[in-house]
């Protein structure tokens, strides 16, 4: 029998220096420090939107570490999802002022933009369709260029991350 969790909980990094990332998520996210463990030189950050306990750990390992390798074994990014395309587009702003943005794109069913944090590690800020709109993306995860004035001037004010956990997200928005 499979193992069916509902969704990822938490996500935990190694970092060069620990400060600097609790820094970089408590201000680019507005993460809260939930807890620390010194004896593992360890942080523990909430989303102030977030159910959960933590939503991201992170490990200092100092700065004899050797760097992320991209395109290496291992994770590429961490996706956040994000409630409306105009918070998609007040995030890409963000990253932008804090030289964090790395790009953007559409996969047909979500629209993404990109950054990374100090160490290297990079992130999707995402946002998703309502499921009945899906359509061809139901099964496809394109990677095509992402027009975000069009996609704000088509789904301004849809809300949806509230909407991923219900049991039958057929019935959405009906």
């Amino acid at each position: 029998m499979p193992v069916s969790p509902v969704r990822l909980n938490h996500a935990v990094l190694f970092v060069t220096d620990l400060a600097r990332a609790e820094r970089f998520y408590t201000q680019l996210f507005g993460m809260e420090v939930v807890a620390r463990e010194p004896r593992a030189n360890a942080s523990f950050l909430r989303l102030p939107r977030s159910g959960n306990h933590h939503d991201l750990g992170l490990f200092g390992v100092g700065d004899t570490a050797p760097p992320k390798v991209r395109g290496a074994v291992g994770l590429y990014h961490l996706a956040w999802q994000l409630d409306t395309i105009e918070e998609l587009a007040e995030a890409r702003r963000t990253l932008e002022e804090a030289g964090a943005y790395t790009g953007q794109s559409s996969h047909g069913a979500t629209k993404s933009v990109y950054g990374v944090d100090p160490d290297g590690n990079e992130f999707e800020l995402m946002w998703m369709l309502p499921r009945q709109h899906w359509g061809e993306y139901a099964n496809t995860a394109p990677v095509e260029p992402l027009e975000l004035d069009d996609e704000l001037r088509r789904w301004s004010g849809v809300p949806t991350a509230g909407r991923i956990t219900e049991t039958n997200p057929d019935e959405d928005n009906q």
